[in-house]
């Protein structure tokens, strides 16, 4: 992957697009965060299916919390030892708000690890989920908002150099494109999404992404090239294809074992991490996965068994 030099154009439109307005029910969550963390907070971003939402209802929503210092973060060392080793920690919050209680999930990195995240990581865990529409909700300052838009510009750039390789034919529309690619980032991790989800979310989204293509295209020269029709021509080069499908097979593995990982971890973080997760994934596929006592108690084993059971009936890839 080459260095990633993200265009003032595409920089601008993140900007833009980031700081569009959103349900006040989500500014009251941030204020939670904002007590929660103090003067270890430097930006709330807002991604996921509750982005769009007039109101977080009885959803849950995802936010993203940059701090400057794990260990100015938190009071216990074993988390910031935890968030360092394997980021992200990932912890459940509730705030009350005109009679009714708003639910969050909120993921903690460091702004060293974000900015690395959406430009230098393998694994597209970060720049794959920030190529896609987020809200900055809160920056402490004007330098900090600057450097999110430009980490965000950054993953856009990552995501497409990534995933031009794997498309199948040399000229593309966007949505075939950002489709293939969202396709490809989620069978990186053990995700409950159909196989459906990847069009469902490009399609959702479709002039934001084709805003974020061309505004990308100056810092992919070489590699796409917008035509008059307002579609994408990228090389067809079958090295390089070889060369690209060997790292995503890499990345696949690396996902899996990752987020078996992270989910671990989430037993020791998340409140009610095992009915969260079963929620999560009767959600997205449709499939009842009980929670017996036994398996609340060993969360751990419940991961394991559910990942596996889930896996062999490819609900999970």
């Amino acid at each position: 992957m080459t260095a990633v030099h993200p265009p003032a154009g595409l920089i601008a439109e993140m900007a833009i697009l980031s700081a569009l307005p959103v349900s006040a029910d989500f500014h009251v969550l941030v204020e939670a965060l904002r007590q929660r963390f103090g003067p270890a907070l430097d930006a709330v971003l807002l991604y996921g299916s509750c982005l769009r939402a007039s109101e977080v209802g009885e959803g849950i929503a995802d936010f993203y919390v940059i701090v400057d210092r794990y260990d100015h973060a938190y009071g216990q060392r074993h988390l910031a030892y935890l968030n360092a080793m394997l980021p992200p920690n990932v912890f459940y919050l509730e705030a009350c708000h005109q009679g009714r209680t708003l639910r969050a999930k909120y993921a903690v990195v460091s702004r060293t690890h974000f900015e690395q995240g959406t430009r230098d990581w393998f694994h597209p865990y970060l720049w794959a989920r920030f190529a896609q529409p987020t809200r900055l909700l809160y920056a402490r300052d004007d330098t900090i908002r600057a450097r999110a838009h430009v980490s965000l510009a950054e993953a856009v750039i990552v995501f497409l150099e990534s995933i031009l390789p794997m498309l199948e034919v040399p000229v593309v529309n966007v949505e075939t494109l950002w489709t293939h690619g969202l396709g490809l980032t989620y069978a990186a991790e053990l995700r409950p999404e159909r196989t459906t989800r990847a069009q469902q979310l490009a399609r959702l989204n479709l002039e934001d992404y084709a805003r974020l293509t061309a505004r990308a295209v100056p810092g992919l020269a070489g590699k796409l090239e917008e035509l008059p029709d307002g579609r994408y021509r990228h090389p067809a080069d079958a090295s390089a294809r070889r060369r690209s499908a060997r790292r995503w097979r890499l990345r696949r593995w690396q996902g899996k074992i990752l987020t078996v990982l992270r989910l671990a971890k989430a037993a020791f973080t998340f409140g009610d991490s095992i009915g969260y997760a079963a929620w999560k994934i009767e959600r997205h596929t449709g499939v009842h996965v009980e929670v017996t006592p036994l398996l609340r108690r060993h969360p751990l084993l419940w991961g394991l068994k559910v990942s596996w059971r889930l896996l062999r009936r490819g609900i999970m890839r």
